[in-house]
């Protein structure tokens, strides 16, 4: 008797009814949008790999290999087994291994395995007791851009004049 004719002709049960079903349909289109959102694994080579070229990526990337050539990269593990040979360009840089080329990004972190041959641009550095370094420091707003390489040079060529 629940089910009772007054229930069924009752427009105000379908409405309800109707109701829930429209926000669980308009979510499921809001859950494909953030999807994407959360960002891939990082790319990683391993430390059999050998690259000769230069690397660019949007993503996160991880080397453990040798890399002879430019990585640029939105954040920028090199592991203790990998050597690269390059520079390294990188929103967050993380150095563990080796580095024999200039080093550019916002946030920089050499940990107590580092060795890196090169200078060194940055926002932020930290600089691990047992770190490796050889080359100059020096703090920018902006050590992504292309200006700062750019007025890299000038300084360099005016005193040497």
């Amino acid at each position: 008797m629940m089910f009772s004719k007054s229930k069924i002709n009752d427009p105000a049960p379908k409405e309800e009814a109707a109701k829930p079903a429209i926000p669980a349909v308009s979510e499921k289109p809001v859950m494909p949008s953030s999807s994407p959102k959360p960002k891939p694994a990082a790319s990683v080579l391993s430390a059999d790999l050998h690259v000769t070229g230069n690397i660019k990526t949007t993503g996160d990337i991880q080397v453990e290999g040798v890399v002879e050539g430019d990585i640029r990269a939105h954040l920028l593990t090199i592991g203790e087994t990998a050597t690269i040979k390059g520079e390294v360009i990188a929103d967050d840089i993380v150095v563990n291994g080796r580095v024999i080329g200039r080093v550019r990004g916002l946030k920089v972190r050499l940990t107590a395995t580092a060795k890196v041959e090169g200078d060194i641009i940055h926002k932020t550095i930290a600089i691990e007791s047992g770190a490796h370094f050889e080359g100059s420091v020096r703090r920018q707003d902006d050590p992504l851009s292309a200006g700062a390489k750019a007025i890299a040079a000038p300084a360099a060529e005016k005193p040497a004049s």
